[in-house]
């Protein structure tokens, strides 16, 4: 497995040679406001439940809580699978649903319970997966335990617990309960602000029932739900692939479908999920970004949406956003992962999505990262997580940046941008995408800037001229900070290396570490003269980095 070596991309022959710095300038309207920030950044997801309930994963679930207290939501596969709890790789279960020797249901909450808990302390609220089939409900449930490593075949994992029920009015009391359960356990007005949505990926390997058996399946647990809960936010399908025909069958069935718990017609739809995925490959010996995927997998899904005119307003969720297709797996082309590239990317891609949300009218609320940690690896294994062994990577401060942002977006000029529509044709492999987003809130202008480019090879850094424009008339002066990620800053991986790369890091090197996976300041705090309502600043932004400044006056 190839791990994260330098941090930095190759401009065309057209640009400037490794080494020179070309100029870039960006220009932020602090007196156009484009409406509420929406932080769409802030949900995320994993395969494995359990992991949550160790160390490492506690830890995590806690940082993510203090990003933005209870606004913060959590997504994961196995919150019904059978077993005692223990975790693997792409595999989790709570035992939740067994039967006596007359058949008759069973239902044993604590495992489960003890997952949503440490996410409730954590100030994180569920984004509820219904799924899996417990075996005592699968139509086929031998076998049921996979046990799959990175060198199996992904379709390896599709036992048991992706048939649908033998037994549909059994699921729903199940769904019932569980609905039922946790609204006494943690309140009617806590859990209506939860997402409730069915399975997984229902139109790939996930769901090895028909069509029309999962609609069955979905109806049926939405119904459930909303019987326990009348008020209950509900939606899917957190479906493969960005604009499928199975999306628009989906939607078309809860629309205007006959309802087959109900028998009338339509199913409640609070939300509307589904999942787009980039595509890396490693070619002449480095990692290549595939940021066009994901963005025409988005595309492809918001035009699908939008052609329904009662869809609208509806919340638009991408249920999984990420670049690439299994977190689990490593290989070459998941050389990103550890470093800032994986930063970079997302930062990048968060703003085309917003782009292509208000071209395509609808009404983005969420984009979910799916990474946490896998508990008992290697450290920086090569998985897609926002941490190690308990050690943030870099990706994970690009979220802690993302959570300062708030109050207004600003409108923004940058003339090193990669414009919309070449990303979504060939991504960024002629010259790098060089912009920012911005908001202001009362009296604290936030910018985040980006450094990007599909390549993860040498390249310049862009000299950012940062204009802020349009300031409140009276401001003479500001506080100006700047906090970066790139290859020496909010880096652990590239720390790690420096000392050599240890197996097992002594306790001094762990505590090291630890400081170096927190979000880094550039810099101490300095003074910013704004003349005329407007201010300028430069910064020098390396290939694969991303930088917060955040600029503060008195009121």
């Amino acid at each position: 497995m190839l791990l994260l070596a330098a941090i930095s991309a190759a401009r065309a022959e057209t640009s400037p040679a490794p080494g020179e710095a070309f100029p870039v300038a960006i220009r932020i309207h602090a007196d156009q406001p484009l409406g509420e920030w929406k932080p769409v950044w802030r949900f995320f997801g994993a395969d494995e439940p359990n992991y949550a309930t160790r160390p490492a994963g506690r830890k995590l679930m806690a940082e993510l809580g203090q990003l933005r207290t209870n606004e913060v939501f959590f997504r994961t596969h196995n919150l019904l699978t059978s077993g005692d709890g223990t975790p693997g790789l792409k595999w989790g279960s709570t035992g939740v649903y067994t039967e006596d020797a007359e058949g008759k249901p069973v239902y044993h909450w604590t495992i489960l319970d003890g997952i949503f808990d440490i996410y409730r302390a954590a100030g994180v609220r569920p984004y509820v997966e219904i799924g899996f089939m417990p075996e005592a409900l699968s139509v086929k449930p031998q076998p049921y335990q996979h046990h799959w490593t990175p060198q199996a075949r992904y379709g390896e994992i599709f036992t048991g617990w992706a048939y649908p029920p033998k037994d549909y009015a059994k699921w729903s009391e199940l769904v019932f309960q569980w609905a039922k359960h946790d609204v006494e356990r943690y309140g009617r007005e806590e859990v209506s602000k939860w997402y409730w949505e069915t399975w997984n990926e229902p139109n790939i390997g996930y769901w090895q029932g028909k069509r029309e058996e999962f609609f069955r399946l979905h109806d049926s647990a939405v119904d459930a739900v909303r019987r326990a809960l009348p008020d209950a936010r509900v939606g899917g399908p957190d479906s493969a692939g960005g604009g499928t025909e199975f999306l628009g069958s989906f939607l078309e069935h809860c629309l205007h479908g006959t309802n087959f718990a109900t028998g009338r017609i339509g199913t409640p739809l609070d939300f509307v999920a589904f999942h787009a995925k980039g595509s890396p490959v490693f070619t002449n010996d480095h990692v290549r970004m595939g940021i066009a995927s994901q963005l025409r997998n988005i595309d492809s899904a918001f035009k699908i949406i939008a052609s329904f005119p009662e869809l609208k307003s509806k919340p638009v969720i991408i249920g999984e956003s990420d670049p690439d297709g299994c977190a689990a797996c490593q290989g070459d082309q998941l050389g990103y992962r550890n470093g800032a590239l994986y930063a970079s990317y997302t930062a990048a891609t968060i703003a085309r999505a917003r782009q292509l949300a208000e071209r395509d009218g609808v009404n983005l609320e969420g984009a979910l990262t799916w990474a946490f940690e896998f508990e008992g690896q290697p450290l920086f294994a090569g998985f897609r997580v926002l941490a190690s062994g308990g050690i943030d990577l870099p990706v994970l401060n690009v979220f802690r940046m993302l959570s300062q942002l708030g109050g207004q977006r600003l409108a923004i000029e940058s003339d090193g941008a990669a414009s919309l529509e070449a990303m979504l044709k060939g991504g960024v492999r002629d010259r790098p995408d060089v912009s920012a987003v911005a908001t202001l809130d009362r009296n604290r202008l936030c910018v985040l800037l980006w450094h990007y480019h599909d390549d993860d090879v040498a390249g310049p850094d862009a000299n950012v001229n940062l204009t802020l424009a349009g300031l409140p008339p009276e401001i003479r002066a500001a506080r100006v900070e700047q906090f970066r990620i790139d290859a020496r800053h909010s880096n652990a991986f590239a720390a790690w290396q420096s000392m050599g790369s240890p197996v097992q890091p002594t306790a001094n090197q762990f505590a090291e570490l630890e400081n170096a996976g927190h979000l880094a300041r550039l810099g101490p705090p300095g003074n910013l003269r704004i003349t005329n309502s407007q201010a300028s600043l430069r910064v020098r932004l390396p290939r694969q980095s991303v930088s917060l400044l955040t600029v503060q006056w008195d009121r």
